[in-house]
């Protein structure tokens, strides 16, 4: 008897159960009918620098979705092709969509964000931290840092993210560096905000001591030389910074860069500056290269002009760290 009443029990809150559950299936598909979409909330995960200028471009695209959703009983919205229509736009990462239980709908972006835009030959393109290209007409980004030059298979530009990252997060070079050209992974250049010259890093190592040097030169040698004394400041070769003078001729430096005359090599050694001395340095033009300190601060001087006659000359300039 005992058995039989646990058994009937049973039973009992089972079938109260599905009773509760068919009602409620019926109320909540009949709530779906009487209520309407109440608005429409934009969340973006992970972008903070990004995010109002994703909500706004989000917003304007689901004006443009070809079917009301504010104001629509929200049995008639259809979340998975509203997610399809924003998944059209490959910089984000993903896209969700749900309502909640006012009647709103949420969309939830997870943007790609870009780390660089890439210029090569006729192509252009973005690129997030893990080097995955988006297309340059994407909508939504904020100023990037450019980079041109010349990739294939050996060398593409997610080699140069190591740099891109390092000017990034150092304020000076963020402030000095307005692109990067990448002639091959050896010679990554760093072309200023201000015309004057451009920097020559070198690859993507060693990255601190190539800033210190470049650090050490301006405040050591430009006050004294110029800013556009140089065509190309050059710190890739480690304890020394080569510096290219300037062809007089021409007043462009984003054009083509000559790293073959003129050199003013200025090393870093631990030791003091040593006495001058001249040294000379045959070639087929017979020029002739002569190595000198540093002018000093309180007298100045010019560096001597090349004779009608003679090649081009080598100064060589000692700094100390």
């Amino acid at each position: 008897m005992t058995v039989n009443r646990h058994k009937l029990l049973k039973w009992s809150i089972l079938v109260a159960l599905l009773a509760y559950a068919a009602v409620m299936s019926v109320w909540a598909h009949r709530e779906a009918h009487l209520h309407v979409c109440t608005g429409i909330e934009i969340q973006v995960d992970g972008s903070q620098t990004m995010d109002s200028v994703i909500r706004h471009g989000v917003t304007e695209e689901l004006y443009k979705y070809p079917r009301k959703i504010v104001g629509v009983p929200l049995h008639e919205i259809n979340t998975p092709d509203i997610e399809k229509y924003l998944s059209k736009y490959n910089n984000f990462e993903s896209v969700n969509c749900m309502i909640t239980s006012r009647g709103k709908l949420i969309v939830r972006i997870v943007p790609l964000i870009p780390v660089m835009r890439v210029f090569f030959g006729d192509n252009s393109y973005y690129i997030n931290k893990d080097g995955k290209h988006v297309v340059s007409n994407a909508e939504f980004f904020n100023e990037v840092p450019i980079v041109s030059g010349s990739f294939n298979r050996n060398f593409t530009p997610k080699g140069v993210l190591p740099l891109v990252n390092y000017i990034k997060k150092d304020a000076m070079l963020h402030e000095l560096v307005s692109m990067i050209e990448a002639k091959d992974a050896e010679n990554l250049i760093l072309i200023p905000r201000i015309r004057g010259h451009v920097i020559n890093f070198g690859d993507t190592l060693h990255l601190d001591e190539k800033k210190r040097a470049l650090t050490l030169f301006y405040r050591q040698v430009l006050p004294y030389k110029g800013w556009e004394e140089y065509d190309t400041i050059s710190v890739k070769f480690r304890g020394q910074v080569v510096a290219t003078r300037r062809d007089k001729t021409r007043l462009n430096h984003a054009e083509q860069y000559i790293e073959d005359i003129d050199l003013e090599e200025g090393t870093l050694p631990e030791a003091p500056p040593a006495s001058a001395n001249t040294t000379a340095k045959p070639d087929s033009t017979a020029q002739k290269a002569s190595t000198t300190t540093p002018p000093s601060p309180a007298k100045p001087t010019s560096p001597p002009s090349p004779a009608p006659s003679e090649a081009n000359t080598t100064e060589g300039e000692t700094t100390t760290t």
